[in-house]
Parts: structure tokens; sequence; C-alpha cells
């Protein structure tokens, strides 16, 4: 059977193909990873991730200890021992839930755990809504996690897996991001592979943290600025080479999540682009660029602008953090103007993945013109005519106007 998917390169042959939402896709690839820790707290969107996965647990098909918990703040603590002592760990949250794990984020990141989380996206309180943008993850995207976006179910299981095998080859904890509802609650073909295959795609954890009670030793103590001696004499690192050498590390795990999704691909028979993907950007001279199933919605767009006669293509970006600033910048080059669809905001500032992408453009000969827009906050619905009549906006602009275009609003009913 050949399945294709826009931005994905798929050849499956006889696969086993499941009619699921996102989030039994991320249960499914938790399962098939044979994690061996959960613990989670309930909040929706994702609460149906975990309760699959305790399912699973209470029956014996997952041989794995579940762990029920007061908050999400809990639920991380406990994954920050069960990693440390050599167990494969897995959680899932949204939102608040994410903001009140804030702390540990932080603590799993500088303590270079391999945990990986599925942060399936809704929009911050206050006011309450539960429904979808990514102003969560984004909250976080200095935390030192890697952070990867799916756009549809069978990206959000494939992309699991690959998390697990990056998270263990870094030593960098992974957070794999999805649009909830959109794609949470939304029922897919999913081609799920066998335990076999996964199996011999993603061998068992190796952890890297050692605890001996012969020889105990202190994980994380108070780290002074500079280098000293421990007890040993042996010069142990400051708090700022501790910090150096985890930016390195994920400035590393660039080149880690595109080999692992060609090793993906090479296993399975589909990829899906390692840092970001691509529809008719060829010869593409307007570029339409957002992460997760607003990219989806982007390339009904551009087929829509062609017929129009404008050359428009589309960049998904699918590893936010680290961002790909040389290969993104590579890929618009030859574009006369990017517009960015962010669904969050740098308060006071623009959209981060706009704000980014201007970054990385900066101090090259040559780059096109970036405008952002902001879109989809609080679940607000975007249509594929609404991305055309916004980048048909930066065109007539760019007509008529030279320098910064202001940041502008995609479907706001002020």
């Amino acid at each position: 059977m050949l399945r294709k998917n826009k931005g994905a390169r798929t050849v499956t042959t006889n696969p086993d193909v499941h009619i699921i939402t996102g989030n039994k896709a991320a249960a499914e690839a938790a399962r098939l990873c044979r994690v061996q820790v959960i613990a989670a707290y309930p909040i929706t969107p994702q609460s149906s991730v975990v309760e699959n996965l305790a399912k699973y647990v209470d029956s014996g098909v997952l041989d794995a200890e579940f762990i029920a918990v007061e908050s999400e703040h809990s639920a991380m603590s406990v994954l920050i021992g069960a990693s440390m002592v050599g167990a494969r760990v897995f959680t899932a949250t949204s939102a608040n839930g994410l903001a009140y794990m804030c702390e540990q984020i932080h603590w799993v990141a500088g303590s270079r755990l391999p945990i990986v989380m599925g942060c399936v996206n809704r929009a911050l309180a206050a006011p309450w809504n539960v429904l979808n943008d990514q102003q969560d993850s984004m909250s976080m995207r200095d935390a030192g996690w890697i952070q990867i976006f799916c756009r549809n179910n069978q990206e959000i299981l494939d992309t699991f897996i690959q998390a697990f095998k990056i998270a263990e080859t870094t030593h960098l904890p992974v957070m794999v991001c999805y649009d909830g509802y959109i794609l949470s609650h939304t029922v897919m073909p999913v081609e799920v592979p066998t335990q076999e295959a996964v199996d011999a795609f993603l061998p068992p954890y190796k952890p890297h943290t050692v605890l001996d009670p012969a020889a105990p030793r202190n994980i994380n103590p108070v780290t002074l600025a500079d280098p000293r001696p421990n007890a040993d004499g042996v010069l142990c690192h400051g708090y700022m080479e501790l910090r150096h050498l985890h930016h390195a590390a994920l400035r590393e795990a660039i080149d880690t999540i595109v080999a692992v999704d060609n090793e993906f691909g090479a296993a399975f028979g589909r990829s899906w682009g390692g840092l970001y993907w691509d529809y008719l950007r060829a010869d593409a001279e307007v570029l339409l660029m957002a992460a997760g199933s607003l990219a989806s919605e982007a390339t009904a767009a551009v087929d829509a602008l062609r017929e129009a006669g404008v050359k428009a293509g589309v960049i998904g970006l699918r590893a936010y953090r680290p961002f790909p600033d040389d290969a993104v910048a590579d890929a618009v080059a030859a574009a006369k103007v990017v517009v960015v669809f962010d669904k969050s905001l740098s308060y006071g500032y623009e959209g981060p993945i706009c704000a980014d992408l201007r970054a990385a453009l900066h101090g090259r000969a040559t780059s096109p013109a970036v405008h952002g827009y902001i879109g989809g906050l609080g679940g607000r619905d975007i249509k594929a005519r609404e991305l055309v009549a916004a980048t048909c906006e930066s065109i007539e602009w760019m007509k008529k106007n030279t320098g910064r275009k202001g940041t502008g609003w995609v479907n706001l009913q002020l």
C-alpha cells in the first residue's frame, strides 16, 4: 500500500491502520516505546492520553507503573526521580497544567534527563479557555527542552517514537506538541507499527545517571558561578559552564533530529522532514510559514493562491527548539516574502516564530521580507480563505511600502 501525506515522504507496505484520535496515537506510541513509569494529572484536552495508558497498565498490556498524583508539579517530580534511577518515563499535559510544572520543567532540562512529554496545545488562562492555541508550549520555549510540533495524527505517533530516541541520544528532554481538539480529539487513519519494529528502532534505555549506594553522591547540589574542586580535588564546572554545555547540546540536537527522522524513514517508510517540511516551495515567491495543524491548513491556502496566479508555497516548522535557524533561512532564501502565522504571542512584541525567523535572517546578504500575523488564539477558527486574505494583504503592502510591516491579526473582531 502506498499512502501520501503533504510534507511527508510515505511508502508503507501492509500497514496496520487504525482510525484513532491524536491522543490515542500518543498513547499508542508510549506503549510501543515500552515506557516504564507514567505520572500524570488530568487536564483538558490531554486527559485521554494518560487515561488510555492507565487502561494499558491495568490490563497488563503495558508493563509499567502508573502513578496518580495530586498535581502536574508532582507528576514531573515523580518522573525526575524515576528517570534518574534509569526508567523510561512519560507524561502529558496542557495549558495551565504545563504552567504548574514550570519549576520542574527547568529542573528536568538542567538535569539533562531524557523525559518525553506530550503538550496538547491549549490556551492559557486567564480568562479561562479550554480551546486551542500554542501559547502554553511557547511560554516554555526558553526552558531548555527540545520542542517538536506535529501536523496530523500519524506524525504524532511517529514523532513520539522518534522523541525517545532523540532524548536518549542527546540527554535532553523532548516536548511533543500538537493542537488540542483539532488533532487531539479528531480521528484519522494512523498506521501503527508492530512492537517488533519499534523495538528494533528504539533499544532499551541505558541511563547516563549513575546511582550506587556503595558510592553515594549529590545530584544537582548548589552550584556556584565559578569552577571549583570537589571533595576528591577534581575541578568541576561552575554554573555558567553547565549552561554553556546545555546550550551546545541543544544546538547539536539539530543534527540529531534530522538523523533520527531519516533513520525512522528508513525503518518505517515515513519521514517528516526533520526540522521542517515544505509544500510547493521550489518556485515559490511567497511562502506561508506556521507550526502544527495550521501549516497543513496553509497548504489549502497555497492551492487557492496558485489558482489565482500567485507562486506560493508552505514552510511547516517542525522543530521549534532548538530553532533551526540556518536550515530555515536557507529554505526561504529565494522567496520575496515569508508570511508567518503564529498561534501565540510574545506580548508587547510579535509572534515568537516570526521573531525567530527575523533573527535567523538578520545579517544575510539577501533575504526575504518577513510579515507576521497572529491568529487562532483561544480556538478562534482560521480558514484557508483567511490565510489567503492575509497573504494578499502582505503582497499588496509590499507593492506600496518598504521597510518593516507591523504585526497583522487574522479574523480579529474588535
